[in-house]
């Protein structure tokens, strides 16, 4: 066994700190939002809430929850969410897929070009009318189509596909006489799930925080992602309208626990998916740091 000199223990106490610091910044505000969501709205108004609930209640959750417009939100959400990440993915898979190929005649300039996009775009009013003239405008494509790609993700996926899987796969593929479309669904797929998984797990925790777009895009309230719906209720919720004090400071004290709970909500689906990507998700955070 080899024996820590000094100068190692030194380096690894410091190491240990710094990863508490790390958990205790990412991990205390989790647990106030958490404690403040189950606590009574007088006490989160009065800031008497720090990490564990106060008067614990779960008025916040049912308040909520016996929104319509909560359940019709989350479950847009579930939608653009889940077939905006199927979109995203395969597309990206189809661009990166004969990007990685070094035989793909124009490669280089193709990359080169995708590049140039992420770091020039239209601008915000160029968007909005070709989204309008595409007739997406309060549509649910409208929030899938235009940021159906992201450049950066379409590098990671070419990179992996370029150095991680061997050559002579695809050669003997080609000898079998396997098409372009075989090779990617029986030897790309099956060997790039962490890759997959990472860049799925990006464009979904995308879609489903996305709020910008349905603001702008999307008129009806039936087609509001939850994170519009959530802005909208706590604004209402916010709003005096001419009432008497008393019932002003009750309706103040009751925004300030939904806004906690509200939080919750939309926090639980992104936790809940994590732990069945995260075995590849480690993996795929890797890619392209280790070479030979």
């Amino acid at each position: 066994m080899v024996r820590e000199s000094r100068t190692d223990r030194l380096f690894m106490v410091a190491v240990y700190v710094l990863l508490a610091t790390f958990l205790a910044v990412v991990l205390l505000p989790l647990l106030y939002i958490l404690a403040s969501s189950l606590s009574d709205p007088n006490a989160v108004s009065s800031g008497r809430v720090t990490f564990w609930p106060v008067d614990f209640t779960l008025r916040g959750f049912q308040v909520a929850l016996s929104d319509p417009q909560i359940l019709v939100g989350f479950g847009n959400s579930l939608f653009y969410t889940a077939v905006g990440t199927f979109v995203s993915v395969s597309l990206t898979l189809m661009l990166a897929y004969p990007l990685s190929r070094r035989d793909f005649v124009g490669g280089g300039l193709l990359t080169r070009m995708i590049v140039f996009t992420m770091l020039f775009g239209g601008g915000l009013i160029p968007t909005y009318l070709v989204v309008k003239s595409l007739g997406m405008i309060d549509t649910r494509w409208a929030l899938i189509v235009p940021n159906a790609i992201a450049v950066w993700q379409v590098i990671i996926a070419r990179t992996y596909l370029r150095h991680s899987i061997p050559r002579e796969l695809f050669e003997a593929a080609e000898i079998d006489g396997a098409s372009h479309f075989r090779v990617l669904w029986s030897i790309v797929l099956p060997l790039a799930k962490p890759m997959i998984a990472v860049i799925a797990l990006v464009y979904a925790i995308s879609q489903w925080n996305s709020y910008f777009d349905a603001l702008l895009y999307l008129k009806s309230d039936d087609l509001y992602p939850l994170q519009l719906v959530l802005r909208n209720i706590l604004v209402l919720n916010t709003q005096s309208n001419g009432m008497d004090v008393a019932t002003a400071m009750e309706r103040q004290q009751l925004a300030d626990l939904l806004k906690y709970s509200l939080i919750v909500i939309s926090t639980v689906p992104v936790l809940l998916i994590y732990p069945f990507v995260a075995r590849h998700f480690t993996k795929g955070l890797m890619i392209g740091s280790v070479k030979g």
